[in-house]
């Protein structure tokens, strides 16, 4: 995902270089969406999970 980020960044770059405005306009959508995408599991990545495990039984010598 952040190759894609990295990718359209260059793309911003030449496209503003280029004059295509119409470009840069929906390339800098996709940006903000692929950012929030990378926000997203960055979260995702640091939250911690609580696994409930159960209680223990204790189990009788004559199984």
């Amino acid at each position: 995902m952040e190759e894609i980020r990295d990718n359209l960044v260059a793309r911003i770059a030449e496209a503003e270089r280029e004059g295509w405005l119409g470009e840069v306009v929906g390339l800098k959508v996709s940006l903000v969406d692929a950012e929030d995408k990378l926000a997203q599991i960055d979260r995702r990545s640091h939250q911690r999970t609580v696994v409930g495990l159960g209680m223990p039984t204790a189990r009788s010598k004559d199984h």
